[in-house]
């Protein structure tokens, strides 16, 4: 049996001590260029240097675990689900955490305005054109848009799941019948039908929910029914049929459980693509109007006068938030399809 020397146990430990402090000193560097682009850097260089600051620290804290485990670890899964996580319990907890005032501009009167991150005492991420906090507001923004894409993915997963398993079970006109009308959905732009169903119904987070929904349903109908057709030939599905299991019970039963795993991975990705859809429409004014905060009329708020060049936090605030939480969804979506859907591991 092999019995390393004195020699390689000494390398092996110069080795860590030497991939430890890299990673101290780059995870050091990254937190200070994040802390100099929010604070000192002047607007331009601002969001260079946070970008770099976030991939330095990120490349240091990388290193570290590195060094600690002596394995790679892959970091970027759990680093989004700790962002998602955080970020559902701050907006649950939204109205008792100890925020400044984000929502009402009244109270706010008194607030310094456009003050950067960190300038203003009790503003962490600074303060808007009407003295709200930022920080508040981002939040705030985050409960309207995972509400309303999490509540349009449950619809368009419970609707499109149970229809494209009826479609795949029972084939013939059935089939052909919603096909012709998944296909119809699918056929009018995106944006041209959410903008018609967004100047027609008020825009409250149930009307934005249904309205977005509509976009998840064909999709949703199409995966259960590619599986349902898969799964309906398979030994477990026959073996009810000659039991004497009604077809509406080996749907429940049997198919059902099945399909709902490439479904739900499919709705993590699909999670991330309405919360752009939702910022899109508040940016345009036509989604949750102010002074009720949501990431899109956030980013619009930059589009008086010279606001975006004088104060890029504006935008950098809400589009930060934005961008981490598209990115986790993305990401983890990915990796669940990859774990769930055998036919997404072989691409």
């Amino acid at each position: 049996m092999y019995t390393p020397d004195a020699n390689h146990l000494r390398g092996t430990a110069r080795t860590r001590r030497q991939m430890l402090l890299d990673g101290l000193v780059r995870l050091v560097v990254g937190i200070v260029l994040v802390v100099l682009s929010v604070t000192v850097l002047p607007s331009l260089v601002m969001p260079v240097a946070l970008v770099a600051g976030v991939v330095v620290a990120y490349a240091g804290v990388s290193r570290l675990l590195w060094g600690w485990r002596q394995e790679k670890v892959d970091l970027l899964p759990v680093l989004c689900t700790i962002w998602l996580v955080g970020l559902a319990a701050a907006a649950l907890l939204a109205p008792w955490l100890p925020l400044a005032e984000g929502r009402n501009a009244t109270i706010a009167l008194t607030e310094p305005i456009y003050q950067r991150p960190l300038e203003a005492e009790g503003h962490l991420l600074g303060t808007n054109g009407a003295g709200l906090d930022m920080l508040a507001r981002a939040i705030f923004g985050a409960r309207a848009s995972l509400v309303i894409s999490l509540s349009a993915v449950a619809i368009g997963v419970v609707v499109g799941g149970l229809v494209g398993v009826v479609a795949g079970y029972f084939r013939g006109g059935t089939d052909r019948t919603i096909s012709i009308l998944t296909n119809a959905v699918l056929s009018v732009p995106p944006l041209i039908l959410l903008v018609a169903l967004a100047s027609i119904l008020d825009p409250t987070m149930r009307n934005m929910a249904l309205a977005l929904s509509l976009l998840t349903i064909p999709s949703m109908v199409r995966i259960a029914r590619a599986n349902s057709i898969a799964f309906a030939q398979r030994e477990f599905v026959m073996a009810a049929r000659a039991i004497g299991a009604s077809k509406w019970r080996v749907m429940l039963r049997e198919l059902v459980p099945n399909v709902a795993l490439p479904l739900m991975s499919m709705a993590m990705v699909t999670i991330s693509a309405l919360i752009v859809a939702e910022s899109s429409l508040s940016f345009l004014g036509l989604g949750i109007p102010q002074p009720e905060p949501t990431w899109g009329n956030m980013i619009s708020e930059a589009q008086a006068g010279d606001t975006m060049q004088e104060h890029p936090f504006i935008v950098i605030v809400p589009g930060l938030f934005l961008f981490l939480t598209v990115f986790s969804f993305n990401l983890l979506g990915e990796k669940a399809q990859r774990h769930w859907d055998p036919r997404s591991a072989k691409l």
